[in-house]
């Protein structure tokens, strides 16, 4: 059985469609994953997630940032703006139904055995082992009658720095960050969530996650979040999918069997 990671689709259904037609795949006989950011942006949110959710198990999804703001939207904590995409998604008639789908889904996940799939990547400071426990730490608390106060508390760009003692909703909203946010870190691994450039472009002393010296995996990593990396691999045990359908780039989908990769572009006007 083929296992397909899909990149950023950020609510392009027809660039989903054209995707999966390229790689073959079949419901019955695959599994497709996600990296997160099934919506956000795009112009057919209700579309993409009701084709998601009719995959049934042959489908699954770790969360992206764009995923939980639709969740802090639907519940009043933020405002929906028009470039957001959500308009459709909050007047349906499955809107409690697609919310409660969203929460069940995890921050990080191990899609085969011998991969580690984030919407942003790995934390430096964490082993694949310690990611994990975290992420289902915050993905249950998502999941309790509580969750909203994490919705609340989520947002906000201040630097941030990892230790074990960090307790409560600050826990969960650094988990939240390092898996959903994070592209550059300091020498210390504090997050910087404001700068959003390429790597080349970063000042000195900070640079991307992937680079931190402390930085150890056995796993091959998969990720998303980051466009302006172009889906250039920082190496070939670290794979960049989000490759900006959405900005007029592409759409990304690598097969696990073989590490093999195919894209479909995105339309221009």
């Amino acid at each position: 059985m083929s296992i397909f990671v899909v990149g950023d689709i950020q609510a392009c259904y027809s660039g989903l469609k054209k995707l999966l037609l390229k790689v073959g795949f079949n419901p019955k006989q695959h599994k497709l994953w996600a990296v997160g950011d099934l919506i956000g942006r795009g112009p057919q949110a209700l579309e993409t997630i009701e084709f998601l959710m009719s995959l049934g198990d042959s489908f699954n999804t770790v969360l992206g940032n764009h995923d939980l703001h639709f969740l802090a939207v639907s519940q009043g904590i933020r405002e929906v703006k028009g470039k957001d995409g959500f308009a459709e998604l909050l007047q349906s008639s499955k809107k409690n139904l697609i919310i409660q789908w969203l929460r069940e889904k995890p921050l990080a996940a191990v899609p085969e055995e011998g991969f580690f799939l984030s919407h942003a990547g790995l934390y430096p400071l964490w082993s694949e082992r310690e990611a994990l426990k975290l992420a289902q730490e915050t993905s249950q608390f998502l999941k309790s009658d509580k969750w909203r106060r994490l919705l609340e508390y989520m947002y906000g760009n201040e630097e941030q720095r990892w230790t074990d003692n960090l307790s409560g909703l600050e826990r969960h909203k650094f988990v939240i960050d390092a898996f959903t946010r994070m592209r550059f870190v300091d020498q210390k691994a504090g997050l910087n969530l404001q700068l959003k450039t390429t790597p080349k472009d970063a000042p000195p002393g900070i640079f991307p996650w992937f680079q931190h010296p402390d930085l150890r995996h056995e796993s091959q990593l998969l990720f998303g979040h980051w466009a302006a990396l172009e889906g250039n691999n920082p190496n070939e045990r670290i794979h960049a999918l989000d490759t900006g359908y959405i900005w007029g780039g592409k759409m990304t989908a690598i097969n696990l069997k073989d590490l093999k990769t195919v894209s479909v572009k995105a339309r221009t006007l």
